[in-house]
């Protein structure tokens, strides 16, 4: 399993670097907004960002996930994405 590693930056901003066989670093905006309407299980921002990651990993090797985006975007490429947040 990869290990998954959360450091805020400025603003909404977050560096997620994932380490696995290869390890990759992400650039991921969560606003509040969305924070709050994506994170009805509770907990905090990188909370979510780490089941959003562990979601994407069921899904996809580390290498095809984007290098940068806003988190809902996963929600584009896997429409289940924010029902299976919200549990």
């Amino acid at each position: 399993m990869a290990k998954i590693q959360i450091e805020p930056e400025a603003g909404d901003a977050f560096t997620v670097t994932v380490h696995s066989r290869i390890t990759t670093t992400h650039r991921v905006t969560l606003t509040d907004s969305d924070f709050e309407r994506l994170s009805q299980a509770g907990g905090t921002k990188e909370d979510l960002i780490r089941r959003s990651f562990e979601f994407l990993l069921r899904r996809e090797p580390n290498t095809s996930i984007l290098s940068s985006f806003d988190l809902p975007v996963i929600g584009r490429y896997f429409p289940e994405y924010e029902s299976v947040m919200g549990k």
